[in-house]
């Protein structure tokens, strides 16, 4: 009779340490995912400089106080431009920019040459970012000098006047970027030797710039 007690006690001793083993198993917790990374978005901000060179369709009209003319004075152009950009939320990109170029867009006369020559301009700038790609608009205060040159005449004088155009910059590396760009130049009007001078210019330029 002990025998079967003893027997049947170690059954139940079995079976209970065989179903609390069951129940310890359990399934391990799934391993966290893996970090992704994600590539940096590109920023505009911050400062740049650059070289630019294009091509420029001046319209010069003259009036002495009797008889009016006009002229053309159209030629490439070379210059370098130096800003800076600020971000303004993800897309929303605002600069300021200043240039100098210089036009080669002579005309020769009986009388002498007459060119404009050295010009720049102070621009403000708005953009709307698409990751390397900016659209801009920019408008502000320009001038240019005007040479009178002949025998006996050497006469320059500063036209100052506003400027007001758009492009857009391409940025081919996260430092480098290329410029294409129109703009409208209006120098206003000053008396040159007697002769009330009006010029404005259509430019296109090409540029490229580094980051800083």
């Amino acid at each position: 009779m002990i025998k079967r007690i003893l027997i049947g006690s170690a059954a139940v001793i079995a079976l209970s340490s065989s179903a609390f083993a069951a129940d310890a198993i359990y399934e391990a917790p799934a391993a966290p995912p893996m970090a992704v990374e994600t590539a940096p978005v590109f920023s505009w901000a911050g400062g740049y400089a650059g070289i630019l060179t294009g091509y420029g369709w001046g319209d010069g009209d003259f009036f002495d106080g009797t008889a009016a003319a006009s002229d053309d004075f159209d030629g490439a152009r070379l210059g370098g431009f130096v800003g800076y950009n600020w971000t303004m939320g993800s897309a929303l990109v605002v600069g300021l920019e200043g240039d100098l170029n210089y036009d080669w867009n002579e005309n020769e006369y009986t009388a002498g040459e007459v060119r404009t020559g050295a010009n720049g301009s102070v621009r403000g700038r708005i953009g709307y970012a698409m990751d390397r790609a900016l659209l801009y608009a920019a408008g502000g205060w320009t001038a240019t000098n005007f040479q009178v040159e002949g025998s006996g005449i050497d006469e320059s004088e500063m036209l100052n006047g506003w400027t007001v155009g758009g492009g857009v910059d391409y940025a081919v590396t996260d430092r480098v970027f290329t410029r294409l760009e129109y703009r409208y130049n209006d120098f206003g009007s000053e008396t040159i030797r007697g002769v009330d001078t009006d010029f404005d210019q259509h430019v296109v330029n090409i540029g490229l710039a580094v980051k800083f």
